[in-house]
């Protein structure tokens, strides 16, 4: 089921048919520096990820994390989609993409449509989105965004701290939905 329309991509529902591709994307070098290490190492863990994570989100939630692929030729590149974790108070942004497809705007129109999404259809009026203090690229897509530094945090006792960032989504942003 897609979500949302951007320009160039198309944001739909994971399903367990796309096991392969969350494999492939949760264990990209950069997801696990950068994200962390999920422990997704077979096809079968990458079905218990969408079941217990996208999917439940899904049920209880109403959105959750969505594969991002390109319009034409409906190719996955990524996902992108909204998180509401226990530890933080508003709901969050969460993108990833395959190296591959960085540095083509991709990042930008996915997270900008799901802002958009947030606070078109959901009706929030903040996200925010936890990043690491060294992921220059993605502290700048995120101010490019709206999103200003607000604290650190850290999601688990044990976990480092990182940093929090905050839109307020009262006004749109630079990319709309279909």
């Amino acid at each position: 089921m897609i979500v949302l329309e951007t320009n160039r991509l198309r944001l739909r529902l994971i399903s367990l048919d796309d096991a392969d591709f969350i494999l492939r994307l949760l264990n990209e070098p950069s997801f696990i520096q950068n994200i962390g290490d999920r422990g997704v190492r077979t096809l079968e863990d990458a079905r218990a990820y969408i079941s217990k994570g996208p999917i439940a989100s899904y049920e209880k939630h109403g959105f959750g994390l969505w594969l991002v692929e390109t319009k034409a030729p409906g190719e996955p590149i990524g996902i992108c989609g909204l998180l509401k974790r226990d530890v933080l108070p508003d709901v969050d942004i969460g993108y990833a993409l395959r190296p591959e497809f960085w540095a083509k705007g991709y990042a930008l129109e996915s997270a900008s449509g799901v802002l958009t999404y947030a606070r078109s259809t959901l009706g929030l009026k903040r996200v925010v989105a936890v990043v690491n203090a060294n992921n220059q690229s993605s502290i700048r897509l995120l101010e490019k965004m709206g999103f200003e530094f607000e604290r650190m945090v850290r999601l688990s006792a044990d976990a480092p701290e990182i940093k929090l960032f905050a839109c307020e989504t009262t006004a749109p942003r630079s990319v709309e939905t279909v």
